[in-house]
């Protein structure tokens, strides 16, 4: 079901962020170029342009992206210029060459106000400017390309990256009590697991939008709780809510995301609390090599 381009050549976008280096690390059979902000600014037509040519890939993955949410709301104009312009002007360079294209986005493109979770073809409504840059790159690259590939994941975490396990492990390791909201609910998604999903949906020619997260949701509290659990912390976990801890951009209350669209594809994807055991003994190697 996989193979349908034999000797596949990839080009990612965001190689050295958290996903791009997991997406790295997973990608085997196919040639596949990774290029960090350093090397290809998307902001830049003419570097996106460049780097497309030079590595004429039938894929592009675009994982480039600024996703630091309290920073877009304080600047929204860079948030725009790096997460929608910054889009387009990949999805501009696919059409140019003829590559295909799979956009990663996010579950923040949703108001947070449902309460079962949401599939493909709800409306997008973003509360923050995170998500608004988001929800409009995918409206701009689907007028551009329009079988590209709009994968929405969530509550991204991995080893080799800042990612909330780590900052709770971090705040664990020098005190006793950690507050943690909870009234707030999504599906953490374990970095290296949605690498895999992302391969697959290449070889599988995949179009539309996915929702591709791991299975099962939570709150922060939760996941806080069960990190610290699997990894034998003594730290007390309190619950607390999001209105105690005020922060530039709000965030959605729920955003789980069916997974249907990703099983019409044969992919389904572990339960969040399968992953942690890989998380950290990933997150422990990764701190002895460094």
């Amino acid at each position: 079901m996989y193979d349908i381009i034999e000797n596949m050549r990839v080009l990612i976008f965001g190689a050295t962020g958290m996903l791009g280096k997991a997406l790295m690390r997973r990608w085997s059979g196919a040639e596949v170029v990774g290029l960090g902000s350093s090397h290809a600014d998307i902001r830049v037509p003419e570097q996106v342009s460049s780097a497309v040519k030079q590595a004429m890939p039938d894929w592009i993955v675009l994982a480039a992206a600024y996703t630091d949410v309290d920073g877009c709301e304080i600047n929204p104009t860079l948030a725009a210029s790096v997460n929608t312009q910054g889009a387009v002007n990949v999805a501009k360079a696919a059409v140019d060459s003829g590559a295909h294209l799979l956009f990663i986005s996010t579950d923040y493109v949703f108001n947070g106000r449902n309460n079962s979770p949401y599939i493909v073809g709800d409306r997008r409504q973003p509360i923050n400017s995170y998500g608004k840059s988001k929800a409009d790159a995918e409206e701009k690259i689907v007028g551009i390309l329009p079988d590209c590939c709009i994968v929405r994941t969530s509550w991204l975490f991995g080893p080799e990256g800042k990612c909330f396990p780590d900052t709770i492990l971090k705040l664990a390791a020098s005190r006793s009590e950690i507050d943690v909201v909870n009234d707030q609910r999504g599906s953490p998604t374990y970095t290296l697991d949605l690498a895999d999903a992302i391969v697959k949906l290449c070889r599988s020619d995949a179009r539309g939008i996915i929702h591709c997260t791991n299975s099962g949701d939570c709150t922060w509290y939760e996941f806080a709780a069960q990190i610290l659990r699997q990894a034998g912390s003594q730290t007390q976990v309190r619950p607390t809510t999001g209105e105690r801890f005020v922060r530039p951009a709000e965030r959605p209350r729920y955003s789980v995301l069916s997974p249907a669209s990703l099983n019409a594809y044969g992919i389904s994807m572990r339960n969040w609390q399968e992953t942690l055991p890989d998380y950290l003994r990933e997150r422990a190697l990764s701190s002895t090599e460094s």
